[in-house]
């Protein structure tokens, strides 16, 4: 008999944020699977559940781990942080699949809080009008093709929420975002860095752009910068959704 899979998101860390129904998910599987770091966020949720860890960059090999026990006819877990559909491993479950001809097996998406989600709401509300979310990883995307995507989006006015900024020895599409975004921005427009968001560590930095080549970002950094009509007040960084132009926002019902 064919077992189920469930790609979980567990949101970025903390154990308030993990939702209801990711957690419901974890307690009905018989074996969880994911990255060693991610595993351990989770250590508190179904302790008797067997687990499988794998390192980074075996993402590949962990999607077939969790279908061939699937196929075996277990109930499986896939967790991934933030939301399993933003950046995470529910796309590549299905490419596994259809690769695969895997027709059988029950897949169901769980949701989390993604990290975008997370920086926004330490630093404001940032996102409150358009925005786009951009990954300055290089690994399975063309860096020509990222940085043609970011100066298209910033050119068009949205707001920025760029992930995987910089690693150890990747800085170079972090040092050209920075150079795109100093040609179509004022060198005020606000910046927020939010580190290990809602994980020990955590920490929040509202700069201007002027300040974002020089900021500390690595791979678990999330930076949001503002568009033309983001603003800074008292230590939060709010992009304004337009009430503004139609309603006078002093106004009291009488």
């Amino acid at each position: 008999m064919t077992g189920t899979l469930k790609v979980i998101g567990i949101g970025p860390g903390a154990a308030e944020l993990i939702t209801p129904a990711a957690q419901r998910a974890l307690e009905s599987v018989d074996v969880i699977i994911g990255y060693k770091t991610y595993l351990r966020l989770i250590d508190h949720l179904a302790p008797d559940t067997p687990r499988q860890a794998t390192g980074m960059r075996q993402e590949v090999p962990r999607v077939n781990q969790a279908v061939e026990l699937a196929r075996a006819g277990q109930r499986v877990a896939l967790v991934s942080s933030g939301d399993a559909g933003v950046y995470g491993m529910a796309g590549l479950v299905f490419e596994v699949l259809r690769e695969r001809g895997e027709n059988g097996i029950g897949v169901e998406v769980v949701p989390g809080v993604s990290a975008l989600n997370a920086a926004a709401s330490l630093l404001g509300a940032p996102l409150m009008m358009d925005f786009a979310a951009i990954s300055l990883s290089d690994q399975l995307v063309p860096r020509d093709e990222i940085l043609r995507r970011l100066e298209l989006a910033v050119q068009a006015g949205f707001v920025l929420a760029l992930y995987n900024p910089k690693g150890k020895k990747r800085t170079e599409p972090f040092e050209r975002a920075c150079e795109i975004l100093a040609r179509h921005l004022p060198p005020e427009t606000p910046v927020g860095i939010v580190r290990d968001a809602y994980r020990t560590g955590q920490s929040i930095e509202l700069i201007t752009l002027t300040g974002l080549p020089a900021a500390e970002v690595n791979m678990v950094t999330t930076v949001i910068v503002g568009n033309r009509h983001t603003f800074a007040h008292h230590g939060k960084m709010v992009t304004p959704r337009g009430y503004a132009n139609k309603y006078e926002l002093d106004q009291t019902d009488e």
